[in-house]
């Protein structure tokens, strides 16, 4: 978590140690000169940076037979690359190619980090490695619908800079080992608890959340708002998380959400959502 002053959240990202003094930031998309310039304002001790985003591609090849469809394009046992964690390595027939075990899907996979010269090679050779095992190009639209089956949080939606990791539940990422920005107020926060708290529901009744619908209780009151939701393939139910207000968030509890001026029961859950 890249945490700003007031303990919201400017982004969520993952820091790559390549050398003892050589990082790769990679942050989302969408954020990338909002996060260059808060990270600019920081820099206190003149760190040398680099702003390579338009240099490089990325491509996540993700699901359960991932490893098999893609160990014959690399010499580097993939099997051994421990969950949140990379190797550099040749792939597809091009040397210093980044392999992550960090996709964002639940399913396993990697994320393969290239130059942009590159990666139609390694897109084409994917496929062909890929063809005997199903594999199919799509979209960050499947990517959605698999990381909220997970309770995976998406930045814009779930988190943004006006929730704290605290409330989100990502307490398991915010160690107060060391002094961070606002770790004071977010450290208080996590001692004497939040007012709101980032559930999952499921829909009891067929219906589907939307980001923004409203959450409320069985009188019509307001508790809260829907960050995400979907219609969950893997469960056909419909799916959501949002922020309730904490007396309403408990396991079980009861929640309706407003869907075109029709308040429809859905009940709090423990995620992950899907189960294996």
């Amino acid at each position: 978590m890249m945490l700003n002053n007031d303990g919201g959240i400017v982004d969520d990202l993952l820091v790559y140690k390549i050398k003892d003094e050589q990082y790769l930031l990679v942050v989302n998309a969408s954020n990338i000169e909002k996060d260059w310039d808060w990270i600019s304002a920081q820099n206190d001790l003149d760190v040398e940076m680099k702003n390579l985003s338009d240099d490089y591609s990325l491509l996540a090849i993700q699901g359960p037979k991932a490893i098999e469809a893609l160990q014959s394009l690399t010499s580097v046992n993939l099997s051994s690359i421990k969950y949140y964690n990379f190797e550099v390595g040749d792939f597809a027939g091009i040397e210093h190619v980044i392999i992550s075990a960090t996709g964002y899907t639940g399913a396993g996979g990697f994320e393969i980090y290239c130059k942009n010269d590159q990666v139609e090679q390694i897109w084409n050779k994917v496929f062909e490695a890929g063809a005997p095992f199903g594999i199919q190009p799509i979209g960050l639209a499947a990517r959605d619908t698999l990381r909220l089956e997970m309770g995976f949080c998406l930045y814009g939606n779930d988190i943004n800079d006006t929730t704290s990791p605290i409330e989100a539940g990502l307490g398991w990422i915010t160690k107060f080992n060391k002094e961070f920005t606002n770790s004071d107020n977010l450290k208080k926060q996590k001692e004497t608890g939040v007012t709101k708290k980032l559930i999952g529901f499921e829909m009891q009744e067929r219906a589907v959340p939307r980001h923004d619908y409203e959450i409320v209780d069985a009188n019509g009151n307001n508790i809260g708002i829907v960050t995400s939701g979907t219609m969950s393939p893997s469960l056909n139910k419909g799916i959501g998380m949002g922020y309730v207000t904490v007396e309403n968030s408990a396991v079980d509890s009861d929640i309706y959400i407003r869907i075109r001026k029709k308040d429809v029961l859905a009940k709090v859950v423990k995620m992950p959502f899907y189960k294996n």
